[in-house]
């Protein structure tokens, strides 16, 4: 079965906690568990990893690279706007990757208004909630 890695970035193992109304009441179990029925239903494995740590992260992308991963969906949380290691780490795999965000970078702080990692990734989806990774997971499966 064809596999997409979901990797989360920093702070992310606080979500339903650290401010809900940016990022919404959803743990990151709840989108697991939202990931894991519509992966079923798309016919896709999902493999859920999440590090408060830079390294971790570009470890994993080689990792799915590796192991031949359909693609990855990556919310890079804070470095997003400061990793340019996670920007050539992703230029330098084969695996396409989706940059997610629960919230709208765009609509908020003048330095989230900057992504190394959408010059990199194949698309962008944010601005939706837990909804945003259920819409980068379908378009992940039709890859």
């Amino acid at each position: 079965m064809p596999r997409i890695f979901v990797l989360n970035g920093p702070n992310l193992n606080l979500l339903g906690l650290r401010e809900p109304e940016i990022y919404g009441a959803d743990t990151l179990d709840d989108i697991a568990g939202m990931l894991e029925d519509r992966a079923r239903a798309l016919g896709v494995e999902i493999e859920m990893r999440q590090s408060n740590h830079e390294g971790h992260l570009i470890d994993w992308l080689h990792e799915a690279s590796a192991e031949g991963a359909r693609a990855v969906l990556l919310n890079a949380g804070g470095f997003t706007h400061s990793s340019i290691a996670l920007h050539d780490a992703i230029r330098a795999i084969r695996v396409p990757v989706i940059e997610v965000h629960l919230s709208n970078p765009q609509a908020r702080e003048a330095f989230r208004h900057h992504s190394f990692i959408a010059g990199a990734a194949r698309g962008t989806v944010s601005g939706f909630g837990a909804f945003s990774y259920l819409m980068a997971l379908d378009a992940a499966a039709r890859l």
